[in-house]
């Protein structure tokens, strides 16, 4: 039974919330109804004026790895075009977007609830060409997967600004896309279909929605649960699970040994286990040869820090493997500043870089 009701169903059945005459849809495979049926489909046979579409990284039907876009075509199922947007930003996104000849952009992709997702970034910068193009800008609002009650880390540091974070937010920011859209506050004509039934703290199995895997490296909601912590080790030259089934939830290096898992046990962290294991990745870091590390087994959901429990990690990475682990640029972006970077590399405690959890804060719609 489905207890919430998306922003994309609510326009499924009431096509004019969406106002304009030449709809642009940006989606993927996450923009469906509940009975899985695309929202372009479902918008076509409500009578929308669907036009266009518009597909993020990883692309519209969710093909491309990481830092990757698939190429403008026609798709299929509508006979509709199908415009690249991923890595195109300020005049060349203006003239995508213009080429598509739309006067109103809809915006409908899960976000997994961490900054260093791009997906609201691809939102942020069409919102910004939607504004210098004079068009409208229409949301349509999903839950927050991680509940969308608690903010955990930093915010971005504006002089770190990137396509992994555009503005200043926390790792953890518990914001929905309709709330982002409001906060960045662009010079817009911007409407958020909002959802029916969604509360702040419901876990995502609670709302009643199919879980569509957002991108080729997020397949179960358990995924995005350790995201925003573990996805820091893409800044290193520890595995972080790409090439396994448990992608972000397995982490480990050629070099781990022994050590590794009792010393993180030792540390006691809030709502998670860690279990010993060896793995091979079949691409990325380490493809076929095998890694030694540790899956997450997070028990208490409500408990877990994920951003404590990823710093918490590289601290005891760094203090076991000082002369293996590397540090990659990568990190000062996806930590929004180069703080986490000095802190392990002067070999202090970083934890002491993550405020205590908080609220969200901005414009928000739901409580």
């Amino acid at each position: 039974m489905t207890l919430v009701r998306t922003g994309a169903e609510r326009l499924a059945a009431e096509p004019a919330l969406a106002g304009g005459t030449r709809l642009g849809l940006v989606t993927n495979p996450t923009g469906v109804l509940p009975d899985l049926t695309p929202t372009a489909e479902a918008l076509l046979a409500a009578g929308a004026p669907l036009t266009a579409l518009f597909g993020p990284e990883h692309g519209l039907r969710g093909t491309a790895q990481a830092d990757g876009g698939e190429a403008d075509a026609v798709d299929e199922r509508t006979g509709l075009p199908v415009h690249n947007t991923y890595k195109l930003s300020g005049r060349e996104l203006d003239a995508a977007v213009a080429a598509a000849g739309v006067d109103t952009l809809l915006f409908d992709i899960a976000d997994v609830g961490a900054r260093f997702y791009t997906y609201v970034w691809t939102m942020y910068d069409l919102l910004a060409s939607a504004g210098r193009l004079g068009l409208r800008f229409v949301v349509l609002d999903r839950p927050n997967p991680l509940g969308g009650a608690v903010t955990e880390g930093p915010e971005l540091d504006p002089a770190y600004a990137s396509f992994v974070g555009r503005f200043p937010i926390p790792v953890r920011h518990a914001l929905t896309a309709g709330e982002l859209a409001r906060l960045f506050g662009f010079d817009v004509d911007l409407t958020v279909v909002e959802m029916e039934g969604w509360r702040r703290g419901t876990p995502y199995e609670a709302t009643g929605l199919p879980w569509v895997m957002p991108s080729v490296n997020m397949p179960t909601p358990d995924t995005a649960l350790v995201y925003p912590g573990t996805c820091l080790f893409e800044g290193t030259n520890f595995s972080e699970g790409r090439g396994t089934t448990r992608p972000f939830e397995l982490v480990g290096a050629p070099y781990a040994d022994a050590r590794l898992a009792p010393a993180l046990a030792a540390l006691g962290l809030p709502g998670v286990r860690f279990r010993e294991v060896w793995f091979t990745p079949t691409f990325h870091k380490h493809a076929g040869t095998p890694v030694r590390g540790v899956q997450l087994h997070v028990h208490d959901r409500e408990a877990f820090q994920p951003v404590l429990t990823g710093v918490s990690m590289l601290h005891v990475a760094r203090a076991l493997y000082p002369d293996d682990l590397r540090l990659l640029p990568t990190l000062d972006h996806l930590w929004g500043s180069g703080e986490l970077t000095r802190s392990l590399e002067a070999g202090e405690d970083p934890r002491e870089l993550c405020p205590p959890p908080g609220t969200p804060q901005g414009p928000l719609l739901y409580r």
